[in-house]
């Protein structure tokens, strides 16, 4: 069994001190009503012989249409997801405006049986949220990087 492999980037940032996370929701028609669980860190698959790094920022860049941001990768480790997906995400503090966002798009066929194919951003809006917010609103099997982010700032000195 091939077990598909996901690599994203979680940016962070800490203004007054407190953490907020910058996360993305997926787009199409999918997930166009929903907002618990439909939200997702940026990241996409890739090959065996891709590093999952160089992938996060591939994925990072395809998906929002802006650069990674300059701060240095912390490893967040992996996470299996519910269909079985692994996911390796990095933590990266840096700082955006949601509003420059230019997603990339995708094809699909829809509706469904229809035969036309259509195309979709694969990100519909991007935002920041506290941990709490972005805990009811990220997709359940990525939450563990939340919670390994907040372990990596806790106790960090902020001016």
């Amino acid at each position: 069994m091939v077990v598909k492999r996901s690599a994203g980037l979680l940016v962070f940032r800490m203004p007054g001190g407190r953490l907020e996370v910058l996360l993305a929701h997926m787009g199409g028609p999918y997930w166009a009503a929903r907002d618990a669980g439909a939200w997702t860190v940026p990241k996409g698959e890739h090959a065996d012989d891709e590093a999952a790094l160089a992938a996060a920022r591939r994925e990072f860049t395809e998906e929002l249409g802006l650069p990674v941001p300059d701060g240095e990768p912390v490893p967040l480790g992996e996470a299996r997801q519910a269909g079985g997906k692994v996911v390796t995400a990095w933590a990266v503090e840096g700082d955006l405006d949601p509003a420059l966002v230019v997603p990339g798009t995708f094809a699909m066929e829809w509706p469904r049986g229809s035969g036309v194919t259509r195309e979709f951003p694969e990100v519909d809006r991007v935002a920041w949220f506290a941990p709490e917010e972005a805990a009811e609103r990220l997709v359940a099997g990525q939450r563990v990087f939340l919670e390994r982010l907040a372990e990596l700032v806790r106790g960090r000195d902020v001016p």
